[in-house]
């Protein structure tokens, strides 16, 4: 009998450091703001070139096991498919404008039937708010730009242009842009990532004071009132999505930290200098809890053991978040850290990557990772490729 419980626990072990069934989603960014993955510079408005990479990119992901991309189409109120409702995105053109005039092709609707034909799914990738980076003026904006017909709409911080998200008008045109895609793309998923409001920057204060004195809507405190603008927009995109096409999902990737315990006792035991909750204005947690969104990817781009933002901390925090809900637990990881890292850094020794994906097999609630970002990780930094490969 002694010898059969040894043998039952040695199988156990086994099993663990084997891995958990469930992990089964194995996802990629491939992020096309600023030209980070797709298409390169020196792609930008040659179809063939683009072509070529998008080929190279979809079949080096299979290789090693990715089995889902998410492809950034809107990186700034902009597209990166055939779209009547915003132009053509300077990242794939040079120059914004009309699709007719500029594109003899749809990115989007080639990347699906490319990625369908390797098994990996689509999700597509949009960001809310954002209408240009810091680098990039207004002046690069098109003539038909939602923001040259509604510049009502809009506010400005630390020299970036945003959609005012206390506006109803804004939470209506996203789910109009979002509809028009779920409705002629086969398409597995919506996503969104960090960017909600935007990042504070050296105690500016946002220029969203007007708005709220105009139409609290019975808010006493602006920040609740900032998040009750974010949480609406996330039930009406969610259910704009389900009445849609019920089988495509929404999915948020949210900034790794939701609160610290130090300022709420339900938080995680970090440290960190921003947080979803009180920066980003992003409660996260109310949109598990009340199924508006159908998986959560946090960002956790941190070493294990980090001590402002410990990535067993927090994988196993996100893991009790979505325990007993319906939304799916998906973890966001940084092999672009691995680069250049110090041989003094966690990064820099050993194999950080693998050591988090062995950790993630450990938990139960984890089923699965994305790896951000597509080139850094196709680099193939302290041969983290193998890495994930050994994983399948």
């Amino acid at each position: 009998m002694r010898k059969i419980r040894y043998i039952f626990a040695i199988c156990l072990l086994f099993c663990s450091l084997a891995g958990n069934s469930q992990i089964q989603f194995r996802g990629a960014w491939i992020a096309t703001v600023a030209n980070i993955d797709w298409p390169s510079e020196e792609a930008v408005g040659h179809t063939d070139l683009q072509l070529d990479e998008m080929i190279w990119l979809l079949d080096s992901l299979q290789s090693i096991g990715v089995n889902a991309i998410i492809f950034q189409v809107r990186p700034t109120a902009d597209a990166l498919y055939y779209s009547e409702l915003e132009p053509v995105s300077h990242w794939l053109t040079g120059v914004q404008g009309s699709w007719v005039e500029q594109v003899p092709w749809d990115p989007l609707e080639w990347t699906i039937d490319e990625a369908h034909k390797r098994d990996m799914e689509v999700h597509v990738w949009l960001n809310p708010y954002r209408v240009n980076l810091a680098r990039t003026d207004t002046s690069m904006l098109s003539s038909n730009h939602i923001m040259r017909r509604h510049p009502d709409w809009f506010w400005e911080y630390n020299k970036q242009w945003y959609f005012n998200p206390g506006l109803e008008e804004t939470r209506d045109w996203i789910c109009t842009v979002v509809s028009d895609i779920v409705e002629r793309y086969d398409i597995q998923a919506i996503h969104m990532d960090d960017y909600f409001y935007p990042y504070p920057v050296g105690g500016k204060p946002l220029p969203d004071t007007l708005t709220f004195k105009e139409n609290p809507r019975g808010y006493d405190n602006i920040a609740d009132w900032r998040r009750n603008n974010v949480d609406m927009a996330i039930q009406d995109l969610s259910a704009t999505i389900h009445e849609c096409r019920p089988g495509v999902e929404f999915g948020i990737s949210p900034f790794g930290v939701w609160r610290n315990a130090s300022v709420d006792t339900t938080g995680s035991a970090t440290q960190a200098g921003i947080t979803n909750f009180d920066d980003l204005y992003a409660n996260i947690r109310l949109w598990i809890q009340a199924g508006w969104i159908d998986y959560v990817l946090p960002q956790l781009y941190w070493e294990i053991g980090k001590k402002v933002a410990d990535y067993q901390v927090l994988a196993n925090w996100w893991a009790k978040e979505v325990r007993g809900t319906n939304c799916k637990l998906y973890i966001g990881m940084a092999p672009y850290r691995l680069e250049g890292a110090s041989p003094k850094t966690a990064w820099g020794q050993g194999n950080e990557i693998g050591r988090q994906m062995r950790l993630n097999r450990t938990i139960p609630e984890i089923s699965g990772e994305c790896f951000y970002s597509s080139r850094p990780l196709l680099r193939n930094p302290r041969h983290v490729c193998d890495t994930i490969q050994s994983f399948q």
